[in-house]
């Protein structure tokens, strides 16, 4: 890098009072760069030769200090970067100084959620975006410095959105605990991205083994048992929106429980050779999976309502402008919430299911008929997991038979009074034979068990024993 200079960009507009913008100039890696120190003098303020502002200026003193602590901070940096890796962009020593979106909370926040709303992820945008809100409430509305988040600041919070935070809505008196972690998770990655755009070092996080610890909940997954599927497959609604949700569903548990996201994106391009091509939305992950049986005959059902040959196969996505990665998954998210209302309203009564049921039970229901009768590293490639590690513990919530088998062995090992030895034998015998009418009568006839001693006695005197 050459050395830094600090120039007048007299190149640039000037402002109403015919001011510059004071910049450091420096060449790295063929390319130049200008770190702007947001003040402005004009040219006859402006000494080239010492790079400084000349004492004409009324605050020229606070300005040249200003200059040479960005020129050795810029050094720091340098040297730092250059110790954490061998080559470094002039940008990466710029941002190190003076990075772009600002070494407070909510700046970062915002920058992060604008980049999650560039990249057209919805479904993380839409959730943190409140989440990030309630944290601002919770500060009263203030900023924050990343190093006065503390763990103990954390579970201030936490006990606020349990105990103080009213959800909108009639319905709901207090956020669940998982949706209270999530915003734990929120605000852990706003200091991810502080972390990636060189704001905080690696080690400047309240989160971890030595601060707060982020542990999901388990979450009840409930699926339909063998009955009510039989009773889902043989049904027939009259109306077309509810038989369509209805086959919808079942498509998607014919299909391993395919995410609803991906399902309603399929296209008939995507069946060939008698097997289904597609692409997990989540992670990325694709494959292929022949067509069973009973899927097909749920797309000779829709087959009927296809208009083009790459049509989509099944009809809610049909005539949208899904062109933006954003708005679409917007637009998908709310297809989604719609038929989940037709199978909890109209489906699951008709099939006399009380029990929740959403396009994502499907998903629950085959994981329960799978059970562990089917290897991870099978069931792994059909959800489509990234890690058999995931498959694993997801599993795990319909693998009962280990812990109902203790279950049965604990209630039937009723622990027994032990046997009575001889000799309480032989005192429960003298207790069920003993008549106390006739242990002490003179004429006592003669005892069933034993010998008994009777003593005769009166006001004089009294006999030895007599037998």
């Amino acid at each position: 890098m050459s050395e830094p200079i600090v120039k007048l960009r007299t190149n640039k507009k000037p402002n109403a009072n015919g001011a510059y913008p004071v910049a450091i100039y420096f060449f790295k890696g063929g390319k130049e760069t200008y770190m702007h120190l947001g003040h402005r003098v004009t040219v006859d303020e402006w000494d080239e030769e010492k790079q400084r502002v000349r004492k004409s200026h009324p605050n020229s003193v606070r300005l040249n200090n200003l200059i040479k602590k960005r020129l050795s901070e810029m050094s720091d940096a340098k040297i730092q970067l250059e110790t954490e890796r061998p080559h470094v962009s002039g940008k990466a020593i710029k941002n190190k100084i003076k990075p772009k979106i600002g070494a407070t909370f909510f700046p970062v926040a915002e920058d992060r959620l604008n980049d999650l709303k560039k990249a057209g992820k919805y479904n993380q945008y839409t959730p943190d975006k409140p989440r990030i809100e309630h944290f601002r409430a919770f500060l009263d509305g203030g900023d924050i410095a990343f190093a006065d988040i503390t763990p103990g600041l954390l579970e201030k919070f936490v006990v606020w959105l349990k105990y103080s935070y009213k959800p909108k809505g009639k319905k709901k008196t207090r956020l669940a605990d998982r949706s209270v972690i999530n915003h734990l998770v929120a605000v852990r990655s706003v200091f991810s991205h502080a972390r990636k755009n060189g704001i905080i070092k690696k080690g400047e996080t309240p989160f971890g083994e030595d601060g707060t610890k982020i542990d999901f909940p388990d979450s009840l997954k409930i699926p339909l048992n063998g009955d009510e599927l039989d009773t889902l497959e043989n049904l027939t609604m009259p109306d077309l929106r509810h038989e369509q949700a209805r086959q919808t569903w079942l498509f998607a548990l014919y299909f391993a429980g395919m995410r609803a996201s991906d399902l309603l994106q399929l296209r008939w391009p995507d069946f060939q050779n008698y097997r289904l091509f597609y692409k997990m939305g989540k992670n990325s992950k694709g494959g292929s999976l022949k067509i069973p049986e009973p899927a097909v005959a749920i797309l000779q059902y829709f087959e009927q309502f296809k208009e083009r040959d790459d049509d989509f196969v099944f009809p809610y996505l049909k005539g949208q402008d899904l062109s933006d990665k954003f708005t679409a998954q917007r637009i998908i998210g709310n297809k989604i919430s719609a038929i989940d209302k037709i199978l909890n309203e109209h489906v699951a009564p008709a099939a006399g299911i009380t029990k929740k049921m959403t396009l994502h039970i499907a998903r629950h229901t085959f994981g329960d008929m799978a059970g562990d009768a089917i290897p991870t590293e099978e069931l792994q490639g059909l959800y489509r997991h990234s890690s058999a590690k995931t498959t694993k513990g997801y599993q795990q919530n319909f693998i009962h038979k280990q812990s109902d088998n203790a279950l049965d062995a604990v209630l039937a090992n009723r622990k027994k009074a032990p046997d009575p030895s001889p000799t309480e034998k032989l005192q429960e015998e003298a207790k069920e034979n003993f008549d106390p009418e006739d242990s002490l009568t003179d004429n006592a006839s003669k005892p069933k068990h034993g010998l008994v001693v009777a003593f005769r006695r009166d006001n004089h005197s009294s006999s030895g024993p007599t037998g």
